[in-house]
Protein backbone atom coordinates (compact mmCIF):
# COMPACT_ATOMS: atom_id res chain seq x y z
CA UNK A 1 0.00 0.00 0.00
CA UNK A 2 1.64 3.53 -0.94
CA UNK A 3 0.80 6.25 1.51
CA UNK A 4 1.47 9.74 1.05
CA UNK A 5 1.21 12.79 3.84
CA UNK A 6 -0.71 15.44 3.50
CA UNK A 7 0.16 17.97 0.75
CA UNK A 8 2.98 15.61 -0.69
CA UNK A 9 3.27 14.58 -3.81
CA UNK A 10 4.58 10.82 -4.49
CA UNK A 11 7.31 10.80 -6.88
CA UNK A 12 5.26 7.81 -8.44
CA UNK A 13 2.43 10.87 -9.77
CA UNK A 14 5.53 13.38 -10.43
CA UNK A 15 6.56 10.89 -13.03
CA UNK A 16 3.97 10.11 -13.94
CA UNK A 17 2.30 13.48 -14.99
CA UNK A 18 5.86 14.07 -16.72
CA UNK A 19 5.63 10.90 -18.61
CA UNK A 20 1.87 11.92 -19.49
CA UNK A 21 2.75 15.25 -20.83
CA UNK A 22 5.15 13.91 -23.35
CA UNK A 23 2.98 10.97 -24.54
CA UNK A 24 0.72 13.46 -25.77
CA UNK A 25 1.87 14.65 -28.68
CA UNK A 26 3.45 11.01 -29.18
CA UNK A 27 -0.72 9.93 -29.11
CA UNK A 28 -1.90 12.91 -31.41
CA UNK A 29 0.44 11.80 -33.70
CA UNK A 30 -0.51 8.28 -33.74
CA UNK A 31 -4.02 9.13 -34.04
CA UNK A 32 -2.88 11.50 -37.47
CA UNK A 33 -1.15 7.96 -38.48
CA UNK A 34 -4.46 5.61 -37.65
CA UNK A 35 -3.64 2.56 -39.32
CA UNK A 36 -0.26 2.34 -38.92
CA UNK A 37 -0.58 -1.72 -39.18
CA UNK A 38 -3.39 -4.08 -39.62
CA UNK A 39 -6.94 -4.12 -37.74
CA UNK A 40 -8.93 -7.05 -36.63
CA UNK A 41 -12.42 -7.12 -36.88
CA UNK A 42 -13.88 -9.46 -34.55
CA UNK A 43 -17.05 -11.44 -35.90
CA UNK A 44 -18.80 -13.03 -32.86
CA UNK A 45 -20.44 -15.52 -34.60
CA UNK A 46 -19.67 -18.57 -37.05
CA UNK A 47 -18.23 -17.97 -40.87
CA UNK A 48 -20.59 -18.01 -43.49
CA UNK A 49 -23.88 -16.00 -41.52
CA UNK A 50 -25.55 -12.22 -42.50
CA UNK A 51 -23.31 -10.33 -39.94
CA UNK A 52 -19.51 -12.17 -41.00
CA UNK A 53 -20.62 -11.70 -44.71
CA UNK A 54 -21.00 -8.40 -44.68
CA UNK A 55 -18.15 -7.89 -42.57
CA UNK A 56 -16.18 -9.23 -44.78
CA UNK A 57 -17.08 -7.17 -47.53
CA UNK A 58 -16.88 -3.70 -45.50
CA UNK A 59 -13.14 -5.18 -44.23
CA UNK A 60 -12.41 -5.05 -48.06
CA UNK A 61 -13.21 -1.88 -48.82
CA UNK A 62 -11.19 -0.34 -45.76
CA UNK A 63 -8.53 -2.20 -46.62
CA UNK A 64 -8.59 -0.51 -49.86
CA UNK A 65 -9.21 3.16 -48.54
CA UNK A 66 -7.20 3.01 -45.60
CA UNK A 67 -4.24 1.70 -46.86
CA UNK A 68 -3.88 -1.07 -43.70
CA UNK A 69 -5.60 -4.67 -43.76
CA UNK A 70 -8.43 -4.90 -42.03
CA UNK A 71 -8.82 -8.90 -41.23
CA UNK A 72 -11.69 -10.55 -39.96
CA UNK A 73 -11.50 -13.15 -37.30
CA UNK A 74 -14.71 -15.41 -35.89
CA UNK A 75 -14.59 -15.65 -32.21
CA UNK A 76 -18.13 -17.07 -32.12
CA UNK A 77 -19.88 -19.13 -28.76
CA UNK A 78 -22.36 -18.31 -26.32
CA UNK A 79 -24.48 -16.10 -28.41
CA UNK A 80 -21.88 -13.69 -29.11
CA UNK A 81 -20.43 -13.00 -26.08
CA UNK A 82 -17.11 -14.80 -26.54
CA UNK A 83 -16.14 -12.58 -29.50
CA UNK A 84 -17.81 -9.57 -28.18
CA UNK A 85 -15.47 -10.11 -24.50
CA UNK A 86 -12.49 -10.49 -26.54
CA UNK A 87 -13.00 -7.51 -29.00
CA UNK A 88 -14.01 -5.45 -24.92
CA UNK A 89 -10.95 -6.47 -23.30
CA UNK A 90 -8.92 -4.94 -26.33
CA UNK A 91 -6.91 -1.54 -26.26
CA UNK A 92 -8.85 1.74 -26.79
CA UNK A 93 -6.72 2.56 -29.93
CA UNK A 94 -8.54 1.31 -33.03
CA UNK A 95 -6.91 -1.87 -34.00
CA UNK A 96 -9.76 -4.10 -32.69
CA UNK A 97 -12.90 -3.72 -33.66
CA UNK A 98 -16.34 -5.75 -33.36
CA UNK A 99 -18.64 -6.28 -35.83
CA UNK A 100 -22.16 -6.32 -33.99
CA UNK A 101 -26.00 -7.18 -34.31
CA UNK A 102 -28.82 -6.65 -32.95
CA UNK A 103 -28.32 -9.58 -30.98
CA UNK A 104 -25.71 -7.63 -28.50
CA UNK A 105 -28.84 -5.27 -27.63
CA UNK A 106 -30.47 -8.58 -26.09
CA UNK A 107 -27.78 -10.38 -24.36
CA UNK A 108 -28.66 -8.30 -20.91
CA UNK A 109 -31.66 -10.97 -20.96
CA UNK A 110 -30.34 -13.78 -21.64
CA UNK A 111 -27.35 -13.68 -19.08
CA UNK A 112 -27.24 -12.96 -15.58
CA UNK A 113 -23.82 -12.29 -15.70
CA UNK A 114 -22.13 -10.38 -18.77
CA UNK A 115 -18.01 -10.44 -19.01
CA UNK A 116 -18.41 -7.16 -20.20
CA UNK A 117 -21.03 -4.00 -19.00
CA UNK A 118 -22.85 -4.50 -22.19
CA UNK A 119 -24.31 -0.62 -22.02
CA UNK A 120 -21.05 0.71 -22.10
CA UNK A 121 -18.40 -1.35 -23.26
CA UNK A 122 -18.86 0.01 -26.95
CA UNK A 123 -18.27 2.98 -29.17
CA UNK A 124 -20.92 2.58 -31.80
CA UNK A 125 -19.20 3.59 -35.07
CA UNK A 126 -21.62 3.32 -37.89
CA UNK A 127 -24.47 0.72 -38.52
CA UNK A 128 -23.17 -1.53 -42.24
CA UNK A 129 -26.73 -2.59 -43.10
CA UNK A 130 -30.59 -2.65 -42.23
CA UNK A 131 -32.38 -5.74 -43.43
CA UNK A 132 -35.89 -6.60 -42.99
CA UNK A 133 -36.85 -10.43 -41.48
CA UNK A 134 -38.85 -12.96 -43.76
CA UNK A 135 -41.10 -15.78 -42.90
CA UNK A 136 -41.44 -18.39 -45.01
CA UNK A 137 -42.26 -22.37 -44.54
CA UNK A 138 -40.86 -25.27 -46.51
CA UNK A 139 -42.28 -25.97 -49.74
CA UNK A 140 -44.96 -28.86 -49.06
CA UNK A 141 -46.17 -26.60 -46.62
CA UNK A 142 -49.99 -26.29 -46.22
CA UNK A 143 -49.37 -22.21 -45.67
CA UNK A 144 -50.08 -20.13 -48.90
CA UNK A 145 -50.37 -16.84 -46.81
CA UNK A 146 -49.82 -15.20 -43.35
CA UNK A 147 -53.20 -15.46 -42.80
CA UNK A 148 -53.45 -18.94 -43.04
CA UNK A 149 -50.82 -19.90 -40.85
CA UNK A 150 -52.01 -17.43 -38.34
CA UNK A 151 -55.13 -18.97 -37.91
CA UNK A 152 -53.97 -22.30 -37.58
CA UNK A 153 -51.46 -20.96 -34.66
CA UNK A 154 -54.12 -19.72 -32.99
CA UNK A 155 -56.28 -22.88 -33.38
CA UNK A 156 -53.87 -25.02 -31.86
CA UNK A 157 -51.16 -23.28 -29.83
CA UNK A 158 -47.59 -24.77 -30.12
CA UNK A 159 -48.44 -27.23 -33.00
CA UNK A 160 -46.84 -25.35 -35.45
CA UNK A 161 -43.13 -25.26 -34.67
CA UNK A 162 -40.55 -22.47 -35.90
CA UNK A 163 -36.31 -23.35 -36.12
CA UNK A 164 -33.80 -20.91 -35.07
CA UNK A 165 -30.32 -20.58 -35.03
CA UNK A 166 -30.22 -20.72 -31.07
CA UNK A 167 -31.75 -20.08 -27.78
CA UNK A 168 -31.57 -16.00 -27.60
CA UNK A 169 -30.84 -15.29 -31.47
CA UNK A 170 -32.07 -12.65 -32.93
CA UNK A 171 -34.39 -14.81 -34.86
CA UNK A 172 -35.99 -15.96 -31.93
CA UNK A 173 -36.96 -12.99 -30.65
CA UNK A 174 -38.12 -11.79 -33.40
CA UNK A 175 -40.42 -15.01 -33.69
CA UNK A 176 -41.40 -13.89 -30.27
CA UNK A 177 -42.42 -10.67 -30.99
CA UNK A 178 -44.35 -12.13 -34.05
CA UNK A 179 -45.96 -14.19 -31.63
CA UNK A 180 -46.87 -10.89 -29.39
CA UNK A 181 -48.28 -9.18 -32.80
CA UNK A 182 -50.39 -12.23 -33.67
CA UNK A 183 -52.40 -13.29 -30.82
CA UNK A 184 -50.91 -17.00 -31.42
CA UNK A 185 -48.07 -19.51 -29.38
CA UNK A 186 -45.65 -21.13 -31.71
CA UNK A 187 -42.94 -24.44 -30.53
CA UNK A 188 -39.33 -22.91 -30.54
CA UNK A 189 -37.13 -25.96 -31.91
CA UNK A 190 -33.54 -24.28 -31.64
CA UNK A 191 -30.70 -25.64 -34.16
CA UNK A 192 -26.89 -25.10 -33.98
CA UNK A 193 -26.73 -21.93 -36.52
CA UNK A 194 -29.03 -20.52 -39.29
CA UNK A 195 -28.35 -23.31 -41.74
CA UNK A 196 -29.58 -25.56 -39.81
CA UNK A 197 -32.50 -24.14 -39.13
CA UNK A 198 -33.42 -22.96 -42.76
CA UNK A 199 -32.52 -27.09 -43.19
CA UNK A 200 -34.89 -27.94 -40.28
CA UNK A 201 -37.81 -25.80 -42.43
CA UNK A 202 -36.37 -27.88 -46.46
CA UNK A 203 -36.82 -31.02 -44.48
CA UNK A 204 -39.75 -30.88 -42.73
CA UNK A 205 -38.65 -31.23 -39.59
CA UNK A 206 -40.15 -27.95 -38.65
CA UNK A 207 -43.07 -25.41 -40.20
CA UNK A 208 -41.17 -21.89 -40.52
CA UNK A 209 -38.54 -19.90 -39.81
CA UNK A 210 -37.58 -16.32 -39.37
CA UNK A 211 -34.42 -15.37 -41.16
CA UNK A 212 -33.22 -12.55 -43.02
CA UNK A 213 -33.16 -12.54 -47.01
CA UNK A 214 -29.77 -12.80 -47.76
CA UNK A 215 -29.55 -15.97 -45.92
CA UNK A 216 -32.28 -17.44 -47.50
CA UNK A 217 -32.48 -16.23 -51.33
CA UNK A 218 -30.77 -19.33 -53.01
CA UNK A 219 -33.63 -21.47 -51.60
CA UNK A 220 -36.33 -18.75 -52.36
CA UNK A 221 -35.60 -18.34 -55.54
CA UNK A 222 -34.92 -22.35 -55.97
CA UNK A 223 -38.45 -22.89 -54.81
CA UNK A 224 -37.28 -25.05 -51.68
CA UNK A 225 -38.49 -22.02 -49.36
CA UNK A 226 -42.01 -20.19 -49.64
CA UNK A 227 -41.77 -17.18 -47.99
CA UNK A 228 -45.19 -15.55 -46.80
CA UNK A 229 -44.47 -12.04 -45.37
CA UNK A 230 -41.38 -9.45 -44.82
CA UNK A 231 -40.96 -6.96 -41.89
CA UNK A 232 -40.04 -3.16 -43.34
CA UNK A 233 -41.96 -0.28 -44.22
CA UNK A 234 -41.72 -1.62 -47.87
CA UNK A 235 -41.05 -4.28 -50.04
CA UNK A 236 -37.77 -5.66 -50.97
CA UNK A 237 -36.31 -5.09 -54.61
CA UNK A 238 -34.59 -8.72 -54.34
CA UNK A 239 -38.22 -10.21 -53.41
CA UNK A 240 -40.38 -7.78 -55.27
CA UNK A 241 -43.44 -10.38 -54.96
CA UNK A 242 -43.39 -11.01 -51.47
CA UNK A 243 -45.73 -8.86 -49.50
CA UNK A 244 -44.63 -6.72 -45.87
CA UNK A 245 -46.44 -8.02 -42.77
CA UNK A 246 -49.13 -5.26 -43.32
CA UNK A 247 -49.47 -5.95 -46.68
CA UNK A 248 -50.29 -9.44 -45.33
CA UNK A 249 -52.54 -9.00 -42.63
CA UNK A 250 -49.88 -8.02 -39.47
CA UNK A 251 -49.62 -4.37 -39.19
CA UNK A 252 -48.87 -4.75 -35.77
CA UNK A 253 -45.65 -6.71 -36.36
CA UNK A 254 -41.77 -5.02 -37.56
CA UNK A 255 -38.51 -6.09 -36.47
CA UNK A 256 -35.95 -5.18 -38.58
CA UNK A 257 -32.05 -6.42 -38.01
CA UNK A 258 -29.17 -4.59 -38.52
CA UNK A 259 -25.46 -5.00 -38.27
CA UNK A 260 -22.76 -2.32 -37.79
CA UNK A 261 -19.18 -1.83 -36.18
CA UNK A 262 -18.18 -0.89 -32.70
CA UNK A 263 -15.03 0.07 -31.22
CA UNK A 264 -14.23 -0.45 -27.25
CA UNK A 265 -15.07 2.25 -25.07
CA UNK A 266 -12.31 4.50 -24.73
CA UNK A 267 -11.24 4.92 -28.56
CA UNK A 268 -10.12 8.45 -29.28
CA UNK A 269 -13.07 10.48 -31.41
CA UNK A 270 -10.95 11.17 -33.72
CA UNK A 271 -10.31 7.95 -34.51
CA UNK A 272 -14.10 6.94 -34.28
CA UNK A 273 -14.97 9.60 -36.42
CA UNK A 274 -11.87 8.68 -39.13
CA UNK A 275 -13.86 5.25 -39.04
CA UNK A 276 -17.37 6.64 -39.71
CA UNK A 277 -16.20 8.80 -42.62
CA UNK A 278 -14.62 5.32 -44.46
CA UNK A 279 -17.70 3.42 -43.43
CA UNK A 280 -19.68 6.58 -44.99
CA UNK A 281 -18.01 6.25 -48.28
CA UNK A 282 -18.00 2.61 -48.64
CA UNK A 283 -21.57 1.95 -48.09
CA UNK A 284 -22.10 4.76 -50.59
CA UNK A 285 -19.69 2.91 -53.32
CA UNK A 286 -22.32 1.39 -55.93
CA UNK A 287 -20.59 -2.11 -55.97
CA UNK A 288 -21.34 -1.68 -52.19
CA UNK A 289 -24.85 -0.87 -52.46
CA UNK A 290 -24.98 -3.22 -55.20
CA UNK A 291 -23.98 -6.20 -53.13
CA UNK A 292 -26.50 -5.06 -50.41
CA UNK A 293 -29.27 -4.52 -51.78
CA UNK A 294 -28.78 -8.35 -53.50
CA UNK A 295 -28.79 -9.59 -49.87
CA UNK A 296 -32.43 -7.72 -49.50
CA UNK A 297 -31.16 -4.67 -47.01
CA UNK A 298 -30.00 -1.52 -47.23
CA UNK A 299 -26.94 0.41 -46.50
CA UNK A 300 -26.61 2.12 -43.23
CA UNK A 301 -24.16 5.02 -42.36
CA UNK A 302 -26.10 6.58 -39.34
CA UNK A 303 -23.22 8.76 -37.13
CA UNK A 304 -22.10 7.29 -33.76
CA UNK A 305 -24.61 9.27 -31.62
CA UNK A 306 -27.52 7.64 -33.75
CA UNK A 307 -26.16 4.70 -32.96
CA UNK A 308 -25.70 5.07 -29.74
CA UNK A 309 -29.80 5.71 -29.21
CA UNK A 310 -30.26 2.77 -31.62
CA UNK A 311 -29.14 0.75 -28.94
CA UNK A 312 -30.67 1.85 -26.04
CA UNK A 313 -33.88 2.04 -28.29
CA UNK A 314 -33.43 -1.91 -28.92
CA UNK A 315 -32.72 -2.47 -25.41
CA UNK A 316 -35.28 -1.22 -23.99
CA UNK A 317 -37.81 -2.97 -26.83
CA UNK A 318 -36.27 -6.58 -26.56
CA UNK A 319 -36.72 -6.26 -22.49
CA UNK A 320 -40.51 -6.59 -22.84
CA UNK A 321 -40.14 -9.20 -25.28
CA UNK A 322 -38.05 -11.18 -23.07
CA UNK A 323 -40.68 -10.60 -20.36
CA UNK A 324 -43.36 -11.92 -22.35
CA UNK A 325 -41.93 -14.43 -24.25
CA UNK A 326 -40.73 -16.25 -20.81
CA UNK A 327 -37.23 -16.18 -21.45
CA UNK A 328 -34.90 -17.15 -18.45
CA UNK A 329 -31.74 -15.62 -18.19
CA UNK A 330 -28.71 -18.24 -17.70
Amino acid sequence: MLICRPGSVSRRALLGTALGGLTLPRLAQAQADYPSRPVRVIVPWAPGGAVDTLARRVAQKLTDSMGQSFVVENKSGATGTIGAGEAARAAPDGYTLLAMDNTYAMLPYLFSRLPFDQATAFRPVTITAFSPILLAVGEKSPYRDLASLIAAAKKDPEKLTYGTGGMGSAPHFATLAFERAAGAKLYHVPFRGAGEAVIGVLSGNVDLVMISPGSALGNIRGGQLRPLAISGKHRVAALPDVPTFTEAGLPGFSVINWSGLAAPKGTPDAIVQRLHGEMVRALAAPDMRGFIAELGSEPGGIDPAAFSRLLSEEAARWREVAASGGIERQ
